[in-house]
């Protein structure tokens, strides 16, 4: 099925600055393996070495956050938007 993964403007240098990448895949874990697979620098971005989805890591399918879905055996459907969106953290001492 055909869908969409918008990449977040901190990750779109590992690529090839595009904003987002179009690909066939029927469950989130699987356009996410095909998105690392296609762009592999992404990987160590988006999992720990065991493989796990980084925990500041947050993916939205269609903006529902898949936490509250079945996280990656999440199901897709032909036009689906994916988001990836990874925590920022930080800001200014006072």
């Amino acid at each position: 099925m055909g869908v969409k993964v918008v990449i977040p403007t901190p990750l779109r240098q590992f690529t090839a600055k595009q904003e987002s990448v179009d690909l066939e895949a029927t469950t989130v874990g699987e356009a996410l393996n095909s998105l690392t697979s296609r762009y592999a620098d992404l990987r160590k971005h988006l999992y720990s070495e065991d493989g796990r989805l980084r925990s500041f890591v947050n993916v939205y399918v269609n903006d529902e956050d898949i936490r509250f879905l079945q996280r990656e055996k999440t199901a897709l459907a032909q036009g689906d938007t994916i988001s990836i969106v990874p925590s920022i953290a930080g800001g200014a001492e006072r």
